[in-house]
């Protein structure tokens, strides 16, 4: 990539030209996924989180044409407020950045600018997978191509649980993307640490996911690996709770004719609304526990490549 794209911040681009632990932020959670002031607030939390852990946070967007590579107070403010910020995949970055349009980065995004600018851990929520019902509609998340072929590992609480898990699973499997469930057999499934689906690896320690991936990448094995990451206990909302919110936000979305990019902050606002907060409260709770193992698998894998 032509580096006159990206705008990578100080603090960042000498924490990578060092070889020192960075950990890579998305933005769409900030843009899309929470309203003010909640996201900003969570935003600056999480960023202290991965501090705290001995790694540097790089929030990742794009504004002005450029792919900004770590937000200080008033980015993560603009990006917060601010109503017209395109949610940004691959397919859309040229365009968005032509157009030089606000853009808050999703998983598949920001794990490209991630990787361009030398960025080899990504924390975010939960990933994008195979929606329900794809066997007739094909909606796929462009996040599990981008896994297949970018190397920057994936901290999060497993995928979205109004996903279809069980053939995310398995379209996982066949790009070759390793997933590993931290600290337990059973995938986890975003706002619970349950699936009633098991994962196909366990690890139970950073130091341990830092070993795996250094050895992957090191044989030139392409991509990314999923590091499942239960919801800490005291927050996760039980799987049967959200499948009934789930079931009618679908229905829902299907009688406004919502879809593609737009279906996943729809179902998500309509949890959070429906369920008091709760769920919204188990977003932010899972969001600080990825980057504070994020930061950790960073601070192991910086550790390993000395």
């Amino acid at each position: 990539m032509n580096i006159n794209f990206l705008k990578v911040q100080t603090e960042v681009r000498e924490a990578i030209s060092e070889g020192k632990p960075v950990v890579a932020l998305e933005s769409t959670i900030i843009s899309h996924g929470m309203p003010w002031p909640k996201n900003v607030e969570t935003a600056l939390r999480v960023g202290d989180a991965v501090r705290k852990e001995g790694a540097i946070p790089a929030t990742i967007a794009i504004k002005d044409g450029k792919c900004l590579v770590g937000l200080d107070k008033n980015e993560l403010d603009f990006f917060g407020k601010e109503k017209n910020v395109w949610k940004v995949s691959i397919r859309d970055m040229p365009y968005v950045m032509s157009k030089k349009i606000p853009g808050a980065t999703t998983v598949a995004a920001t794990m490209r600018i991630a990787s361009m600018a030398g960025i080899k851990i990504f924390a975010t929520g939960g990933i994008g997978g195979v929606h329900r019902g794809a066997t007739a509609s094909m909606d796929i998340s462009a996040d599990l191509t981008e896994m297949a072929q970018t190397d920057v590992a994936i901290v999060s609480a497993g995928v979205k649980s109004i996903l279809d898990i069980g053939l995310t699973l398995e379209y996982l499997e066949t790009k070759g993307i390793p997933v590993v469930a931290f600290g337990q057999k059973e995938f986890p499934s975003f706002y619970s640490g349950k699936s009633s689906f098991d994962s196909p690896l366990q690890l139970d320690s950073a130091a341990e996911i830092a070993a795996m991936l250094n050895i992957k990448w090191s044989m030139g094995l392409k991509g990314s690996v999923l590091v499942a990451n239960p919801v800490p206990a005291g927050y996760e909302v039980s799987a049967e709770t959200i499948e009934q919110y789930i079931q009618q936000a679908l229905a829902d979305a299907e009688k406004m004719h919502i879809c593609g990019k737009e279906i996943t902050p729809f179902l998500l606002k309509h949890i959070a609304d429906h369920t008091k907060g709760e769920s919204l409260e188990a977003n932010i709770a899972l969001v600080l526990n990825n980057a504070k193992l994020a930061a950790k698998i960073a601070v192991s894998l910086s550790s390993d490549s000395l």
